[in-house]
Order: structure tokens, then C-alpha cells, then sequence
């Protein structure tokens, strides 16, 4: 259903029965992995030119891994990851994009 770069793509789906009898299958709730306990490869502060998918693909090889950024920086929004001189975590991930 997601791709396998997706923040979504492992979590498990569950189904509802709806009152008309139709079945809904939807995908559970992500939470944050606790921040102190991603492991953190280094620390940078953006620039104004840099967009995130930019630091992902520069720190992470896969600009599609930025929702890691994300993660390693306790935030769900992207845009709130380049807040004005906020140092930004890179997590350490593993060649298929999953955390070591």
C-alpha cells in the first residue's frame, strides 16, 4: 500500500465493520519514536537555501528518507524541522533505509 521508503509502510493495518456491513481496512496510528533513542550519525544547521529533502538526500543518499530527519528531531511537520538556527539530528540508518 505505501512505499518502502513510506514512514508508513511497516505499520500494521487493521479493519472496522461498518454499520452498513462494509469492511474498513485502514493503516494504525504512527507515533514518534522517542528522539534519545535514535542513534545520530551528526548535527548541522540549514541554510536558508536548504529544503529538507536536500539534507536527506546529501545526509542519507534518498531524499525520501527526510521523515528520518523528522524523527531523529522530535517533530511531525517537515517544515518545522528548519526552524531559524535549529541544529538538525541525522540519524543513523542502515542501507535499506532502516534505523541500525
Amino acid at each position: 500500500m505505501f512505499a518502502p521508503s513510506s514512514r508508513y509502510a511497516e505499520l500494521p493495518t487493521a479493519e472496522r465493520e461498518l454499520a452498513d456491513g462494509r469492511t474498513l481496512r485502514f493503516t494504525r496510528r504512527r507515533l514518534l519514536p522517542p528522539m534519545r533513542t535514535l542513534p545520530v550519525v551528526a548535527e548541522l544547521t540549514p541554510t536558508d537555501a536548504d529544503r529538507l529533502d536536500l539534507i536527506a538526500a546529501r545526509t542519507l543518499a534518498d531524499p525520501e528518507l527526510y521523515w528520518r530527519i523528522c524523527d531523529a528531531n522530535d517533530v511531525m511537520n517537515p517544515a518545522e524541522a528548519l526552524g531559524v538556527r535549529r541544529r538538525l539530528r541525522i540519524p543513523l540508518i542502515g542501507p535499506d533505509g532502516g534505523l541500525w
